[in-house]
């Protein structure tokens, strides 16, 4: 005859799988389906300003969903912002990842909490195997003007804080990414192409504040 388990502690029991159980799940939804966030960061003005509320699709991650050009994407921060001249490689102009985190914790709380990783948030300008210029204030994508409408009146795409990576094919695999706000964007013009393993979402919608309610352009 097997003993009855006290009523007390089989209700602790109970909740405590509840709990469990709803912890996985979240955290499920949040790598594989979509997390809200808030804008942190200048760099995409006028887009996007700071305190501003998005939800993520991570589906373009899970399911390796194909990126256009104009989309807002999130992605791993690069190691190393601003490569030097001495450092870049111009036949593989891609960003540096070298601060893999080293333990099975360590990694969790990294990839999975996210809690101790830095991420960015910029658009998507050129795509694998496209040549990107920028010259003369502007963006040229295989020699053709690319049309910005996002950007604010009278901002030019110059090579902002020491950026090398300004003439250059997008290698396979990679993408090259801009922030709107270009005098204040550390973005590939300093660190080179994002792999696309290092995308983390896309910007499906903005939910505040409610007057700006819907997708991002």
């Amino acid at each position: 005859m097997k003993p009855e388990i006290n009523p007390k502690l089989k209700e602790v029991l109970e909740w405590t799988y509840c709990i469990i159980i709803a912890v996985i799940l979240a955290l499920l939804v949040k790598y594989y389906i979509g997390i809200p966030t808030v804008v942190q960061q200048v760099s995409m003005n006028p887009t996007l300003y700071e305190g501003q509320r998005l939800l993520l699709d991570r589906t373009v991650r899970t399911f390796h969903r194909q990126l256009n050009r104009g989309d807002i994407v999130t992605f791993e921060s690069p190691s190393d912002l601003h490569i030097t001249s001495y450092e870049a490689d111009f036949d593989y102009p891609v960003a540096k990842y070298e601060n893999e985190p080293q333990g099975l914790l360590n990694r969790f709380t990294y990839y999975v909490l996210e809690t101790t990783k830095e991420s960015f948030i910029k658009r998507v300008i050129g795509l694998p195997g496209e040549h990107v210029k920028i010259e003369n204030g502007k963006v040229y994508i295989n020699g053709e003007e690319l049309e910005e409408p996002y950007l604010a009146d009278n901002v030019v795409t110059e090579s902002i804080n020491g950026g090398i990576f300004v003439d250059l094919v997008v290698p396979e695999g990679t993408v090259f990414l801009l922030g709107d706000n270009r005098p204040e964007s550390t973005d590939s013009r300093s660190f080179g192409c994002i792999p696309l393993e290092k995308i983390e979402s896309r910007v499906l919608i903005r939910f505040w504040p409610l007057n700006l309610f819907g997708t991002v352009d």
